[in-house]
């Protein structure tokens, strides 16, 4: 039998001054109309991290219609709209006196990506759970009953009903966050079928507030987005007329233009295009192949049996670069990897922007063809290969280039940007290609994408450490203690929350199960997305945790590729 609130009340008055580790008599479940809460995890003392609970509503308190949600994508535009109301009214509760945390509420905040999650479940029947931690109230490391009381039978209440029923937002709220979402994915899955890799809607508002602030930057301060007329396409929406913008085709594109005249933000946002956002958020109707990799140079990173020798040939020494490996890679060959690993986790566009790639791996124009000979230079730069990487492989790329214009001789489009505002210059581009020659020599001999060449060999995937069977720790968004190593994941720019980047490692945690005897990494990432599909978020933490978001399979085998310890089966 559930116990109730004067039975909360009760054991609270109980333990009033006795040691923190009295707390645990709260673990369970507790009946408290409208809602059930129930306490997952009690934290050892007031310094550590604080306890888990939930708030679980069925759905006649929480008074959700049907229209709300009667799609997936509704129900996750709802949940985090949810999500981020209660984190913002949390961090507005004043916290009570004490040692340590007490009295902290906090939940993980979507932010102004739109992505499932485990901070808010909204049930297909309506029913709402909330997930967050509380720091449960103490003098020293002795329970102040009376201030844990008003904490969980005064403030928490409030807090819910301010935040979690449907009457605590304006049906028109509650219906924009549903339909934005759910026009976003509509128009994400029609894509592949016009031929496109991206779309970016006008009127769309790109910029953002600052390198640390993903909010929008102020629309008096920025310049709505406008697609050229050559590039301009209308696409459906499932619950609002078409919307128009610039459709970047499949094939070979090029961002081209001055310096600060916008060119990084917009491929900046098709990054950010593989995400659903908020409303308002100004790229709500920017939508990406979701599979699409941002690419870059990582010197130092760790790279383990990647077959780079479509890029780059027999080095000094010897080495196999069909099976390369090493603690610490070059920009090319971090670079060479990581297009190789995007590939192997069925990406379909790669993003790149010059200020952050090798530019040897990039270009080699004729000066330099002509002082370092063929057979003294292993790399096969970039431009040599990326007609091939959409023609065979079938992997398209948006590159930002401003430095070398040898590249207008393999592209299949050029998008000038002037004054923040896109242009085509397809058809000048070819006229400057045309009259003015670079004289480079096109590295000539077949091309073979590498598949299924690495088997990973689960024991050198391991989380262990000590006597724990699973230790995992999430220093930042682009840190994690996986076991006895360090992933390091600044080079991974699409990942967007310490939420995000927890659920990538216990991916990475899950992963280790599905490898074994002839499965390829592209079997296991597939079986990953299985689990994920079939199980929920949930499959990765028993715990039921409230900070974990949707991670992307191909983010996942990036972490897989840069774990120091990754060893391949023979």
């Amino acid at each position: 039998m559930h116990r109730t609130e004067d039975d909360l009340r009760s054991t609270l008055r109980r333990i009033d001054g006795r040691g923190y580790p009295a707390y645990r008599d709260l673990k369970g479940i507790w009946r408290l109309p409208p809602y059930t809460l129930e306490v997952r995890r009690v934290q050892g003392d007031p310094f550590a991290a604080p306890s888990r609970v939930a708030v679980i509503l069925d759905s006649d308190p929480a008074g959700y219609d049907a229209a709300t949600l009667s799609t997936p994508s509704r129900r996750t535009g709802l949940s985090c709209l949810l999500a981020r109301t209660f984190a913002a009214a949390a961090r507005r509760t004043r916290r009570g006196s004490g040692s340590g945390r007490s009295g902290e509420i906090a939940m993980a905040d979507p932010g102004q990506v739109v992505l499932p999650n485990t901070a808010v479940l909204v049930g297909a029947d309506g029913t709402v759970e909330a997930r967050f931690t509380i720091g449960l109230p103490a003098a020293g490391r002795r329970i102040l009953g009376r201030a844990a009381e008003r904490l969980l039978l005064d403030t928490l209440p409030a807090l819910v009903q301010s935040t979690l029923p449907h009457h605590a937002h304006t049906p028109e709220t509650l219906a924009r966050h549903a339909h934005v979402n759910e026009d976003a994915d509509f128009m994400r899955a029609l894509l592949r079928d016009r031929g496109l890799v991206a779309f970016i809607a006008d009127g769309s508002i790109l910029p953002r507030r600052s390198g640390i602030d993903d909010r929008p930057l102020a629309r008096d301060r920025a310049t709505p987005f406008e697609s050229p007329p050559g590039l301009r396409v209308t696409l459906d929406r499932a619950n609002a007329p078409p919307v128009s913008g610039m459709g970047v085709p499949h094939g070979v594109t090029l961002l081209v233009g001055g310096g600060y005249h916008g060119k990084s933000t917009v491929l900046d946002a098709v990054a950010r295009g593989v995400y659903n956002h908020r409303p308002d958020d100004g790229r709500e109707h920017v939508v990406t192949d979701p599979t699409a990799m941002k690419i870059q140079a990582e010197d130092g990173r760790s790279v383990a049996g990647v077959d780079i020798s479509s890029f780059i040939g027999a080095l000094p020494g010897g080495q196999d670069t069909r099976a390369f490996s090493t603690p610490n890679a070059s920009g090319s060959t971090s670079q060479a990897a990581a297009i190789i690993e995007a590939l192997e986790a069925r990406s379909r566009l790669l993003l790149i922007d010059e200020d952050t790639a090798a530019t040897n791996f990039m270009i080699r124009d004729r000066r330099m063809q002509a002082l370092v000979k063929g057979d003294d230079e292993p790399i096969t730069p970039f431009i040599d290969r990326v007609r091939s990487l959409c023609d065979d492989a079938g992997a398209s790329t948006l590159l930002v280039i401003g430095g070398s214009g040898d590249y207008l001789d393999v592209a299949d489009r050029v998008v000038g940007m002037i004054r923040y505002r896109p242009v085509d210059l397809t058809e000048a581009a070819r006229g400057v290609a045309e009259a003015l020659p670079t004289g480079r020599k096109t590295h000539a001999g077949p091309v073979r994408w590498p598949a299924r060449h690495r088997f990973p060999d689960p024991r050198s995937i391991s989380a262990r450490r000590g006597r724990r069977e699973r230790s995992i720790k999430v220093r930042s968004r682009h840190t994690v203690d996986f076991g006895r190593e360090r992933i390091e994941l600044a080079g991974v720019r699409q990942i967007v929350s310490y939420a995000q980047t927890r659920a990538i490692a216990l991916a990475l945690h899950l992963a280790r199960g599905f490898m074994g005897e002839g499965r390829a990494v592209e079997d296991v990432l597939e079986a990953v997305a299985e689990a994920l599909e079939g199980r929920g978020l949930d499959v990765l933490d028993s715990g039921r945790t409230g900070d974990l978001a949707q991670p992307r399979i191909q983010d996942v085998a990036a972490a897989m590729g840069r774990l120091r310890s990754l060893r391949l089966r023979a």
